[in-house]
């Protein structure tokens, strides 16, 4: 590592967004921290340069490994992504609360645990920039994916607090509002939306949620979109606090603009 050169983690960097952004930025020279569960999906990462360190981002002796790692080896980090996710769909009524928890301890907990303790050695150096990779979905809900979006609505709450607090240590606090992105995660969430079929009153709202899925991702994003606009945040001087990116994100505005009644009219022609 030369002395001028950037440190940056990326977690859940094992595929999608997460490697491609760690691409990105191996390109442009950072020093690239990549974690995920699965290392051996790395080691294409690795070839290009990166430092690949296993990360189970629910266990918090896999956290404290991770950090205590990267501060003897790297000192401090000059940035961290916060990519790592995990989403299932199904009706709020029918989702066992432990896949609900398991969502809010991977997407939320899991998140802001990790950040907590890079936070003091970024506030000791004065500087540094947390960027929280949230959804379009954690800035309006549609049927059938409730709890994602509902963890998603946290994520953009607590960094806009972290935002605000932190402002004063000059870390500065990003977050990624990703529209409908091809990273496998529809094929994942499709496997949740046949299994929610079963219940015969959720089955006709939950196959017009998956079949708005499909349509939706034939046009999706490639990851490289998202990695270019989080390098975009990295490099400016005076990042946004919010970047939107990807197929539908700009659904975020039309939402705004209307009135809550038809929008819902809207949801409900197109879901149930």
């Amino acid at each position: 590592m030369t002395k001028f050169q950037r440190s940056v983690l990326i977690t859940g960097a094992s595929s999608g967004i997460g490697k491609a952004t760690a691409q990105v930025l191996l390109l442009e020279g950072w020093n690239v921290i990549a974690a995920a569960r699965r290392i051996d999906a790395m080691n294409d990462l690795q070839d290009l340069g990166a430092e690949v360190l296993p990360l189970n981002i629910c266990d918090p002796h896999s956290r404290r490994n991770l950090v205590n790692q990267i501060h003897q080896r790297f000192g401090s980090l000059d940035a961290l992504v916060n990519n790592a996710g995990f989403g299932e769909a199904g009706p709020i009524e029918t989702m066992p609360i432990e896949k609900a928890q398991q969502i809010f301890e991977v997407n939320v907990f899991g998140l802001i645990a990790l950040t907590q303790l890079f936070l003091p050695t970024m506030r000791e150096c004065g500087k540094g920039r947390v960027i929280n990779v949230s959804s379009i979905a954690g800035r309006f809900v549609s049927p059938g994916i409730g709890w994602y979006g509902a963890s998603k609505f946290a994520v953009e709450a607590l960094s806009d607090a972290l935002r605000l607090e932190l402002h004063q240590f000059g870390i500065k606090v990003i977050i990624i509002e990703p529209g409908l992105i091809s990273t496998g995660f529809e094929n994942i969430a499709k496997v949740s939306m046949r299994a929610a079929q079963i219940d015969s009153t959720w089955a006709p709202m939950m196959r017009k949620v998956e079949e708005n899925c499909s349509k939706g991702f034939k046009n999706a994003s490639t990851a490289k979109v998202v990695a270019a606009t989080i390098k975009k945040a990295l490099d400016s001087p005076s990042p946004r606090a919010r970047y939107r990116c990807g197929h539908r994100a700009e659904s975020v505005l039309f939402q705004k603009l209307l009135p809550t009644g038809l929008w819902d009219a809207i949801l409900r022609r197109q879901m149930t």
